[in-house]
């Protein structure tokens, strides 16, 4: 991986955490935790898709497969927190 697949993967992170927190009423978790919930929420929803067979391609696709996957870790994160 170069420094620019890093970059970009970086940044759909980021978006996607940023849109996973305005969609669950969270507001987010500032860049670097936005990155965090984003890079994790597209294992999730890479995962999440396979199941389906569902393929995302492209740039959109990823951010959208990161922000679904995003708002899952933090449905599911909720849910612990009220526990």
């Amino acid at each position: 991986m170069d420094i620019t697949s890093l970059l970009v993967f970086l940044a759909i992170g980021a978006v996607a955490g940023w849109l996973a927190g305005v969609l669950m009423k969270g507001g987010g978790f500032g860049l670097l935790g936005n990155i965090i919930v984003g890079i994790i929420g597209a294992v999730v929803g890479g995962a999440v898709f396979g199941m389906l067979g569902i393929s995302a391609g492209g740039l959109v696709g990823s951010i959208v497969m990161a922000t679904a996957g995003a708002a899952i870790l933090l449905f599911i994160v909720g849910l612990f927190k009220k526990s």
